[in-house]
């Protein structure tokens, strides 16, 4: 058999195919709060490092409306949630070119108690051609991927009694097989009698958490009379088993994700008021990482098949130096390291690296601010709130600095204008070579393979 050789134009433009072809090999998905295996780690590889002063290169820019929510990605879709006039919509739009594809929307009334926004909190969560948005005043909808049209909804807040805590609703649900299980609190009928904030008055009533059909909306199970926190449940397997973590107001609620059944509860939580649990549950193994920022700081439990946990290591007897007190940034860990902002306030936040398996600090940079992070490629993503990103390597033994950038844009009169305008506390996404972060007003999207 005797093969032709192609003409050189032929031969490059295969090569290109080719090439694109084994990029995208690691490309992936980002289909929920803090991603596939909601940990913020990424398993893409290939990215720039040498970023210039200006930044990777922006390839487009979206203006947003309130929220505090990050976008998710599928199938080379974005979702962005937000709200705008008493209206909360959920855009979906070309990941890579921001063209908008679909919009759906509907009345929200939400007042915050302390006058931050009126938008989202929740990511959207993708599960092939359905969606779900969980909203701050309670809403909870199942959306058809291909126009946005609704499948089911269910007002979480109406149907369980659910008392505005002190930000509306903040925990994004997750699955597990066919069940939709989210953090809902609700109250009895007499804990409306309360003040509004004054939720240390307010009860539970079996509803702490509940699970749905995720293709009808149907109530599957319902238990716990535990309130909502900020913190995003999390499915985890140890003992060949599953097992649902959900880190609520009152501490750790361990439960049979199939159908409710209650393994364990550790409670964990300041007992100032007006203090949330927010950082998600962190699982190696059978050993679990929670870390609030109000009081006791972060403490590491082992689960043992039919005991109580037992913990390995604790901040809650520390006045002092404790070794992590994460507000909303969920840590990650990385080859028996975590590495998190640490810290109540912007002025003494701090981001640290410590041993998983001691709690002993290895090292802590101040002067960032509170920050969220992402791991991808070696390296950390990390965003502070004031609009700084920098990117990171992964050092146990030292912080290692490779590139900090502001991102900016030259207004008519050619001053530079930051377009991560604070709070910027949304958790960065990378999916496809790209990396989307957000501040106030802005939603962004740089190359960065």
């Amino acid at each position: 058999m005797r093969f032709w050789p192609l003409p050189l134009p032929v031969r490059l433009a295969f090569f290109l195919v080719v090439g694109s072809l084994a990029s995208s090999v690691s490309a992936e998905d980002w289909p929920t709060f803090l991603g596939p295996r909601a940990d913020s780690k990424s398993t893409e590889t290939g990215i720039k490092t040498s970023w210039p002063a200006e930044g990777p290169p922006i390839r487009w820019k979206l203006p947003l409306g309130e929220g505090y929510c990050m976008c998710s990605i599928q199938d080379g879709k974005l979702y962005q949630f937000d709200s705008q006039e008493e209206q909360a919509r959920l855009r979906c739009l070309d990941a890579a070119t921001a063209e908008l594809i679909w919009t759906f929307s509907y009345h929200s009334e939400y007042n915050d108690l302390y006058s931050y926004d009126r938008g989202p909190r929740c990511a959207p969560l993708i599960d092939g051609d359905r969606l779900y948005l969980f909203g701050v005043e309670g809403m909870l909808h199942c959306l058809n991927t291909k126009d946005g049209t609704i499948v089911w909804k269910q007002d979480t807040q109406k149907e369980f009694g659910v008392i505005q805590n002190f930000f509306g609703v903040g925990s994004t649900p997750c699955l597990y097989g066919d069940l939709l299980i989210v953090m809902v609190g609700g109250s009895p009928e007499e804990s409306n009698q309360f003040p509004p904030g004054q939720i240390d008055l307010v009860s539970g009533n079996g509803t702490g958490i509940v699970a749905f059909d995720k293709f009808t909306g149907s109530v599957q199970y319902k238990f716990s009379d535990e309130l909502a926190s900020y913190a995003s449940p999390i499915i985890a397997e140890w003992d060949q088993k599953a097992h649902c973590l959900a880190f609520t107001r009152g501490g750790l609620l361990a439960f049979d994700p199939a159908n409710g059944t209650e393994e364990f509860f550790f409670p964990w939580r300041s007992d100032k008021l007006e203090s949330v649990n927010a950082s998600n549950p962190v699982v190696v193994d059978r050993e679990i990482l929670i870390s609030e920022t109000y009081g006791p700081g972060g403490v590491l439990l082992r689960h043992e098949k039919g005991k109580n946990p037992q913990v390995v290591w604790s901040d809650l007897d520390k006045p002092r130096n404790k070794s992590i007190q994460t507000h909303w940034n969920t840590p990650i860990v990385h080859e028996g390291y975590v590495y998190a902002s640490s810290g109540r306030h912007s002025g003494n936040a701090e981001l640290r690296c410590l041993e998983w398996s001691s709690g002993k600090v290895r090292w802590s940079q101040p002067g960032f601010s509170r920050c969220s992070l992402l791991y991808v490629d070696g390296h950390l993503i990390c965003l502070a709130e004031y609009g700084t990103l920098r990117l990171i390597k992964v050092n146990p033994e030292r912080y290692e600095e490779v590139a900090a950038v502001e991102l900016a844009e030259k207004s008519s009169d050619g001053k530079s204008v930051p377009l991560l305008d604070y709070p910027a506390w949304s958790a960065p996404v990378v999916s496809g070579g790209r990396l989307y972060v957000r501040g106030k007003s802005f939603l962004i999207c740089l190359q960065l393979k």
